[in-house]
């Protein structure tokens, strides 16, 4: 994707044109060769972004083109908000408790340059603030009211960049454009960029980091640059193709906020909101097999009202799930009426409904991956040592053992209902929980965001399990932008 600058300060921007296309303003806004639905990158680099000004323009007409622009509209206007960026500086409230500590007064000025200040110290600190507030060129104020906080932030033009920052400015610029995704259009290697958004400090996280490094080797083979992201950076998401959300998704979550933002802004995402939305809690997928007559364990929906009335009718053992659990966390196997109405207590702090499922004792759970409609992977989980669930969390190693099994030597009900189960859901990545009892299968649970890890669920698809996964990224991505 070809990256141009597009100002109306072209001579103030003319060293610029060392490492992109520079375009004049008026150019970009009336020449048909950037209406032709060309994708490219534009930088927008002009005096301002007022409402109905010509850098106002440029943003507004380059979404409307298709391009990925940056600053959007959508930042242009956050900036304009003293409400939206004041909240926006809560979400990194330690970075700027830690940063602006030694500071002695009570305001303080950073003027952020591509994601830098010359001072290099505040590296990490404009690192995160340009996530939340990607504008090339911007002013941020802090005040100090028994913390610090976003008094004020400002976009600036390089006409208010003083003279003594300008050959910094040079230096910034360089290494902003020598970011992969914009050097990418001279060597014609990558076509689209997507980030795969993980959190490096999640301690069971969907993907490990070899799994991660093969999703990055196969994007890089079919020409996709692929990028790690973090929390951080949610407002950057306008400069890619696409989303892979690679940390364990919740909807009251910063993933649930992405999976939005990118869906809204036209990226072809995994996953979807809808799919994390439906995923996320029991109940809603309780209903939802039962209507469409999906096998489940006998299922009961209490709630903190009428469950009483219940409460002898639920054979024992049972479990019971709090609506938006987990990783075997919020479940709880109860063997008696008495252990049931004490744990019922405690979930309903929690949530006005509780999920409660006859048990049904297995050796292992099945594990279909599904992508796009087709199943693409298969393990059993066993049952972590002395424990009913694969996960047990008192233990130093809570998992229970695997093994992978070919497609074809799964049984063909098992497969089945799994793929009969994720298309009430959508047709994005899932993985499907079955339980197997004599002749009978039984839709556990089915999740977004399903675990691929190196070693795990690519133990025999190998690479292959990455590049199908990349390789429906490609084929969305070209489907969104008109190619056949």
């Amino acid at each position: 994707m070809q990256t141009i600058l597009v100002t109306d300060q072209e001579r103030k921007w003319e060293f610029a044109s060392q490492y992109t296309t520079v375009v004049p303003a008026t150019e970009y806004l009336s020449n048909l060769k950037f209406t032709n639905g060309k994708m490219m990158r534009v930088i927008n680099l002009c005096k301002n972004y007022e409402y109905q000004s010509i850098g106002y323009y440029v943003s507004l007409l380059a979404e409307a083109r298709g391009h990925k622009i940056i600053p959007s509209v959508l930042s242009i206007q956050d900036l304009k908000s003293p409400s939206i960026t004041a909240l926006a500086g809560e979400t990194i409230q330690e970075e700027l408790d830690k940063e602006l500590k030694p500071i002695k007064s009570d305001e303080f000025t950073l003027s952020v340059y591509f994601g830098k200040n010359m001072a290099k110290k505040y590296d990490q600190l404009c690192y995160k603030l340009y996530g939340l507030f990607p504008v090339p060129l911007f002013r941020v104020t802090f005040k100090f009211k028994k913390f610090w906080q976003i008094k004020k932030c400002t976009a600036i033009s390089i006409s208010d960049v003083p003279e003594s920052h300008t050959a910094f400015l040079n230096e910034a610029l360089k290494d902003y454009f020598n970011k992969k995704r914009f050097t990418q259009y001279k060597n014609k290697k990558y076509k689209f960029d997507l980030a795969i958004l993980y959190d490096p400090n999640e301690k069971t996280p969907p993907s490990d980091k070899v799994a991660l490094d093969k999703f990055i080797e196969a994007g890089d083979k079919l020409g996709i640059n692929v990028e790690l992201i973090e929390k951080d950076e949610y407002k950057t998401l306008g400069e890619y193709d696409a989303l892979f959300i690679r940390e364990t998704t919740s909807v009251n979550h910063h993933t649930y906020r992405f999976s939005r933002r990118a869906s809204s802004d036209g990226l072809v995402v995994l996953d979807h909101p809808e799919s994390i939305l439906k995923c996320a809690n029991k109940v809603y997928l309780s209903e939802l097999l039962t209507k469409h007559n999906i096998p489940c364990p006998p299922t009961y929906i209490l709630s903190k009202y009428n469950w009483k009335d219940l409460l002898f009718e639920i054979p024992m053992p049972c479990v019971l799930k709090l609506p938006d659990s987990a990783f075997s966390q919020g479940v709880v196997k109860v063997n008696d009426h008495l252990e049931l109405k004490t744990t019922l207590a405690k979930f309903f702090k929690d949530s006005d409904l509780i999920i409660a499922q006859t048990f049904i004792p297995t050796q292992f759970d099945w594990r279909i991956g599904i992508l796009n409609n087709e199943a693409i992977f298969a393990c059993r989980y066993y049952m972590a040592d002395n424990h009913w669930q694969i996960y047990n969390w008192q233990n130093e190693d809570p998992e229970g053992n695997f093994d992978a099994v070919p497609i074809y030597e799964v049984p063909k009900k098992v497969i089945e209902v799994a793929l009969k189960s994720t298309k009430l859901i959508g047709d994005g990545l899932y993985g499907v929980d079955i339980k197997q009892a004599d002749n009978s299968v039984y839709v556990i649970e089915i999740n977004d965001n399903p675990n691929i890890d190196h070693g795990v669920e690519d133990t025999l698809l190998g690479d292959e399990l990455y590049f199908k996964i990349m390789n429906y990224f490609l084929k969305r991505i070209h489907h969104a932008h008109g190619y056949t």
